[in-house]
């Protein structure tokens, strides 16, 4: 979509946006009219925006994808589940990035012959199960999982990935970030995008047990299914490994 257009949808009024959405979205190249086919009743009027916006990101990632092959998929009905659970959350989102993860990851099960779109719906609903914040968490636990500095990445989302441990006489300030950040992980964990350590003792080299919680837990680290959605939303630095 042209900048122009693009902006000329965002500057009208509700009601009349709502009556072009269809129009509006299929204007984008590629991912348009594929949008637009599925798009129906779907779209929330208020929310016409953030779906122009998706789209374009979308048309963006499938730029190299020839048409024929795109359209081939509408016959699946696994595709159009795909396409319209991305729809829904492009509609509820409420960030740029949140839109490049969803568009990112839809155009990875188009362009990848390896992943069913029943699996690329699966890894949809679980994006759309976990926040921003949780996102940059599992993003920082694949790039220590592989060894990878990534300093930019850490500088840039500092204030969330800076570690929060309560103590015994910690402000309450202290108490909630470091319960915020337990829960972000935990959330995770529920999912299978990260599981807990166990702690060994480093004389025995056996696994530290105690009787009331079980096994002793030494923090989190990534799944490989955490991995793959990491992948799939693109958020893996050039550099990293596969």
């Amino acid at each position: 979509m042209s900048e122009d257009k693009s902006q000329t949808l965002r500057s009208r009024p509700v009601d009349h946006v709502t009556s072009v959405v269809k129009g509006a979205i299929g204007a984008v190249p590629i991912a348009g009219p594929l949008l637009a086919e599925i798009a129906g009743t779907l779209i929330p009027n208020q929310r016409v925006d953030r779906l122009a916006k998706f789209a374009e990101r979308l048309g963006e990632r499938l730029s190299d994808i020839e048409d024929d092959k795109l359209r081939a998929n509408l016959t699946d009905e696994n595709f159009t589940d795909a396409v319209e659970e991305s729809l829904r959350q492009a509609a509820r989102s409420t960030s740029d990035e949140r839109r490049q993860y969803i568009a990112n990851l839809l155009a990875s099960g188009i362009n990848l012959d390896n992943l069913d779109f029943i699996e690329t719906k699966h890894l949809l609903r679980l994006l759309g199960e976990i926040n921003d914040i949780e996102v940059i968490w599992l993003r920082a636990y694949y790039g220590w999982h592989w060894g990878q500095r990534d300093s930019a990445f850490h500088e840039r989302h500092a204030t969330i990935l800076e570690p929060a441990v309560a103590y015994l006489g910690s402000s309450q300030d202290e108490i909630d970030r470091a319960s915020m950040q337990e829960s972000y992980k935990l959330h995770l964990e529920s999912l299978g995008l990260l599981r807990s350590r166990i702690r060994f003792d480093n004389k025995t080299k056996l696994p530290e047990f105690d009787k009331n919680e079980g096994f002793k837990k030494s923090g989190f680290e990534i799944t490989p299914l955490g991995q793959l959605l990491v992948r799939y939303i693109d958020m893996i630095p050039s550099d990293a490994e596969a």
